[in-house]
């Protein structure tokens, strides 16, 4: 569920650098995204720092920030302002695309491709019951390929989840949404809320252990793929290290999908870090054999012809 709105939205009509806004697209606890059009009047999404914990905004343009809040709100902007160079180095089309990145108004703002689709979050709700191992394992081997990049460029995504996976109207999946800014504005101030995503998160992530790598997000990768077969989050990490209920894949699903691909999820969600695939790569290597014919017994995929929507990647 997203957050109550507390800050005001800037205004439609509003200009900066060029850039005109048109309207509130979606939310979050530490940004909101607006449809907007560039000087050329092609829509884009951009996406404004702007963390309800530390700053509020009921009037005007500019975001208030108390005295007590304002280093934790400045190392954020700084992590926000970073992740965004960062992302608009990298070019591949299973990662948002970051195309400017702005600075006014005591915020900073990422100018992203606007993309036609909706997320695997709003897939799950609908078509849940229909979803083809071929689906998921064609989701998940491009995911994997943006995933590559990333973790090439040294860097974590963090916050992997059916929210954060946008289905372009032809199925071809996109990572949105990384977590450094929500890591960085926690480590700066341990009062604020977790960044992570229960039932997602990796055990490591909890309190911000040490040892969190590549194979911290194969296990979201992983409990993404469980929440594509159950329409649920598996149970989170932190419970799970104190006793363990999840019921495995492989025991689950028997009979619906290949063992192959159900062995996948399970060793994605192992608790221990070194027992997990290690890299993003090992994980599509997995997911690319052809499944067992078993999985032909599930309906068809609702991948071939997936409804357009005026939708964002997500705040």
């Amino acid at each position: 569920m997203p957050p109550p709105q507390i800050n005001l939205p800037l205004p439609s009509g509003f200009m900066i650098d060029g850039y005109r806004f048109e309207r509130q697209l979606s939310i979050g606890g530490f940004s909101i995204v607006y449809l907007a059009y560039d000087p050329q009047g092609t829509p884009v999404a951009i996406k404004e720092y702007l963390p309800n914990a530390l700053a509020v905004r009921k009037v005007g343009l500019l975001p208030q920030v108390s005295a007590a809040n304002r280093t934790a709100y400045q190392s954020g902007m700084m992590a926000f302002y970073e992740e965004g160079i960062a992302l608009a180095r990298l070019n591949h089309p299973n990662i948002v695309r970051v195309l400017n990145f702005l600075r006014a108004n005591d915020t900073v703002y990422l100018v992203m491709r606007y993309e036609q689709g909706c997320t695997l979050h709003q897939q799950i709700r609908k078509h849940h019951k229909e979803f083809k191992e071929n689906f998921v394992r064609g989701v998940f081997v491009r995911l994997l390929s943006g995933l590559r990049e990333v973790h090439a460029n040294k860097l974590l995504h963090l916050d992997i989840k059916p929210s954060n996976i946008y289905l372009r109207t032809d199925g071809n999946p996109v990572l949105i949404d990384f977590g450094a800014t929500r890591q960085a504005l926690t480590s700066n101030d341990p009062e604020l809320r977790p960044t992570y995503t229960p039932g997602y998160a990796a055990p490591e992530q909890y309190g911000n252990q040490p040892g969190q790598g590549p194979w911290t997000d194969v296990y979201a990768v992983g409990a993404t793929m469980y929440a594509c077969l159950a329409a649920a989050a598996p149970q989170p990490a932190d419970t799970r290290c104190i006793k363990d209920g999840l019921v495995p894949a492989t025991q689950r699903w028997a009979g619906q999908y290949s063992l192959q691909l159900l062995e996948t999820i399970d060793q994605c969600l192992l608790l221990d870090p070194l027992a997990r695939p290690q890299s993003a790569f090992a994980l599509q290597r997995m997911l690319t054999p052809l499944p067992a014919p078993a999985a032909e017994t599930t309906a068809d995929s609702p991948a071939a012809d997936l409804p357009p929507a005026d939708l964002p990647p997500a705040a």
